[in-house]
């Protein structure tokens, strides 16, 4: 499948790219450890450039852009390490809101969230897992969107906001502590008698497309995350000396990062091909996907061991810019389903195909 970015879609992640390296750098992210919160001039300047709605119709204020666009400058979030909850807001629960929207026109609640969403009002934090698995981003979120149980004929979403950082009266959030304390982590249950805004096989339906979502925004992430632990990992690599030469020098350390950057150079296709087969509805998006966040929390996992190899153990310090990204690639690469959990779905999803095709044809 012939694909490449258009001019714009370039132009617009090269203009994200320079606003985030100025905006986000590791000194920048050691702050946001010290006091995490999405309320801040980085999250304010990035709704001012039209990411935060990037997914928003632009009747309600947004751009109204795909997953591929999303993945290009998600893909530079995970490259800094962006504190905010971008993916979460942006990339997993806007769509949401639209997908809402369309099934229910008459219900205004779609339209303010999604209004808020592109204001840069709203910060969202949603989970699908069971419900004592914690969810990132919702230790002071705004809006809460909960799959409970995700699938199955029980299945229900939830949907609560809350005005401020304080939790809403629908549901009770207790905060867990994290490595990364930046992503705020948060066990989130509904109360009592809140009645979700959709049940059944639509809620499994809906809990399915935004799982997908989640996956690949995630990917993209963790693509960004990789490039830049191959990148620390050069670097260091060729100030380091050893024996009175640079240890970049040394033919075990090139074949470390080569194999790394290898790896990293086939996932990102993986990911723009799910997210483009999600913007297309294609009916084995759910397949992409599943194969797009494997190879994306694979490549991070090497990124991050053949990083932290080159720097030795240096690279577990506080002082080493290092450690801020390994943590996150760490979390990331297990968060939406781990590398085995989607590589199984992938296989279960092949079987599944050949099955059918083999019934069909024994039936002609």
């Amino acid at each position: 499948m012939p694909f490449s970015l258009t001019p714009q879609q370039l132009e617009f992640r090269d203009t994200v790219r320079a606003v985030l390296a100025k905006e986000c750098t590791p000194a920048d992210v050691r702050t946001a450890y010290q006091s995490p919160s999405w309320r801040t001039p980085r999250w304010s300047t990035l709704t001012e450039l039209g990411v935060v709605g990037m997914a928003v119709p632009e009747d309600h204020g947004g751009l109204g852009l795909g997953m591929v666009d999303m993945v290009v400058v998600l893909e530079e979030a995970g490259r800094v390490a962006l504190p905010e909850p971008l993916a979460a807001t942006a990339a997993v629960c806007a769509p949401l809101l639209v997908d809402l929207e369309e099934r229910d026109s008459n219900d205004d609640r779609w339209g303010t969230w999604l209004e808020g969403v592109a204001t840069g009002h709203a910060a969202a934090a949603v989970g699908l897992g069971p419900e004592a698995e914690p969810v990132a981003a919702a230790d002071g979120a705004t809006l809460y969107a909960l799959g409970r149980p995700a699938d199955g004929p029980e299945a229900a979403i939830f949907l609560m906001a809350a005005d401020d950082s304080a939790a809403p009266n629908e549901c009770t959030v207790e905060p867990v502590a994290s490595l990364d304390p930046t992503r705020r982590l948060a066990r989130v249950v509904p109360a009592v008698g809140v009645r979700p805004v959709a049940t059944g096989q639509v809620a499994a339906e809906l809990a399915g497309r935004t799982a997908r979502r989640a996956a690949v925004a995630t990917a993209a992430e963790l693509v960004g995350l990789s490039d830049r632990l191959i990148t620390i990992g050069a670097e260091y690599a060729r100030t380091r000396e050893q024996f009175g030469r640079p240890i970049g020098s040394f033919q075990a350390i090139k074949h470390l990062l080569a194999g790394a950057r290898v790896k990293l150079e086939f996932a990102r296709p993986a990911v723009y091909a799910a997210a483009w087969s999600i913007d297309e509805d294609e009916t084995d998006a759910s397949r992409r996907a599943s194969a797009a966040k494997a190879q994306a929390s694979e490549v991070a996992t090497e990124a991050a061991r053949v990083a932290l190899q080159v720097h030795g153990a240096i690279g577990y310090t506080w002082e080493c810019d290092l450690q801020l990204f390994l943590k996150r690639s760490w979390a990331l690469a297990a968060a939406w389903g781990s590398a085995a959990d989607h590589r199984r779905r992938v296989l279960d999803s092949l079987l599944a195909e050949r099955m059918t095709t083999a019934q069909g044809t024994a039936k002609a």
